[in-house]
């Protein structure tokens, strides 16, 4: 084991690095992360649904997301619809194998996604194609469209509705900070549809 490496003072420096991302967040975007959180509560209230990918940990987090709609957040509530786009192996596996892989989530958002729905696209790195084809497919289809990145934004800006670029060139802070985003809309959702429970 190194003994320059000193693991107490890397936990600290990362949790620190990843508090300094959620408060520039803080400052530059939650206006637009609250105008998110309202635009998937008028869906979601209308009885429209969210579709939510991503690649590698993004697929976690649209999972985790997915779940936290389907399930509940915090207090009980009724569910409300949300697919993670990443969860059925037998779609990634037979559109990545008689399509491509960058046409995975595009197919899949074609099969379910109508108007008025919302789909949410998650690339670190803002230039994962299947992301990206995906968010196109959705504009045609006349979904709302956000989009969570990282970076200078890759070629996700202007390919979406609402763009949220988490200023760090750090994979795992931007995750950590999709995370805290996607939290923080959930949030907002749950607050607007169901005051009962706040």
């Amino acid at each position: 084991m190194s003994r320059s490496f000193d693991p107490v003072a890397h936990v600290r420096a990362s949790l620190e690095a990843g508090a300094r991302v959620k408060r520039d967040l803080a400052a530059c975007q939650a206006a637009e992360i609250a105008r998110a959180g309202e635009r998937l509560a008028a869906a979601l209230g209308a009885g429209r649904k969210a579709l939510i990918f991503g690649n590698g940990g993004s697929a976690a987090d649209a999972q985790h997301i997915a779940a936290e709609w389907t399930g509940k957040l915090g207090p009980d509530r009724a569910a409300m619809p949300a697919i993670a786009l990443t969860a059925n192996t037998s779609d990634l596996t037979a559109i990545g194998n008689d399509y491509g892989f960058d046409h995975v989530f595009a197919r899949l958002v074609e099969a379910h996604g109508v108007e008025g729905d919302v789909a949410i696209g998650l690339s670190t790195s803002g230039n994962s194609a299947n992301v990206l084809a995906a968010l196109d497919t959705a504009r045609e289809r006349g979904l709302a469209t956000l989009a969570l990145t990282g970076r200078d934004g890759g070629k996700l800006p202007g390919r979406a509705d609402l763009v949220f670029v988490v200023p760090s060139d750090d994979t795992q802070r931007i995750q950590e900070a999709h995370i805290a985003i996607l939290h923080c809309i959930a949030e907002v959702v749950d607050r607007l549809l169901f005051p009962e429970i706040a």
